[in-house]
């Protein structure tokens, strides 16, 4: 594990993003991580992709997305809550944040920026080979993340089911399967029941109430699936009719 906890010390709770009741609760309690892979699931607007994204930015990734140590990063400013974030590391954690720049490992996907980067990534030493602009959506991400999601590092991801297909969320599965046991650490906020089924994971469930722990089989998301594609008109005929 290269995080332990997230915090802030000290936040104006009326005021946004601290409104939203998952980002309450983070800066209320805080934000453990006992597991190398966590995923953050929770509807539009739950706080997710927020998080997410000053998880990241606390970790010091690139806030446009980007790996870690990345000599010219964007100048972007970081978000507000990506300002105020403590984490509390381990040994090697503390070392990959503090220490020299190319000993620092790790990548920030987020879903808003991915084709840009990726587009203007490809074929750039240090990155991955071949024109993802000559390939699918999806096999631009699955390219980009098997280059650049290996070995030990702290990996952040904001929606990347958005490109994915069935099979290729199934990739995706089993990529973190594999940084999982070399020693990695990865944060997903998701919509996809499939990339949540990682086997081992951590499952954390934003929502009008904050954060809960949750297991997969009791997410709001995987219940919503199993009743649609057992029946759409359950659902369809609320918004049609």
């Amino acid at each position: 594990m290269l995080v332990h906890r997230a915090y802030v010390q000290e936040a104006d709770l009326e005021a946004w993003p601290f409104t939203v009741p998952a980002v309450t609760d983070l800066a209320e309690q805080g934000l453990a991580f006992t597991k190398p892979i966590t995923f953050l699931v929770g509807e539009n607007g739950s706080g997710k992709s927020t998080v997410a994204e000053a998880l990241a930015e606390a970790f010091g990734l690139d806030s446009y997305g980007g790996k870690a140590g990345t000599k010219y990063a964007s100048t972007r400013e970081k978000s507000q809550l990506g300002e105020m974030l403590k984490l509390k590391t381990s040994v090697n954690g503390h070392r990959m944040m503090s220490g020299p720049r190319k000993a620092r490992r790790g990548f920030f996907l987020r879903a808003e920026t991915a084709m840009n980067l990726l587009s203007s990534l490809s074929g750039v030493p240090g990155y991955w080979e071949g024109s993802t602009d000559e390939m699918s959506h999806g096999e631009g991400f699955l390219t980009a993340l098997d280059a650049m999601f290996t070995g030990p590092g702290f990996y952040v991801l904001d929606e990347p089911e958005s490109a994915l297909s069935f099979t290729s969320s199934l990739r995706l599965v089993e990529l973190f399967t594999r940084l999982g046991r070399s020693g990695a650490q990865v944060v997903c906020a998701t919509h996809s029941p499939i990339l949540a089924s990682t086997p081992g994971a951590t499952i954390l469930e934003f929502g009008a109430n904050g954060i809960s722990n949750v297991a997969w089989e009791d997410l709001l998301i995987v219940d919503h699936w199993r009743r649609y594609l057992n029946d759409p008109q359950t659902y369809l005929r609320h918004l049609l009719d």
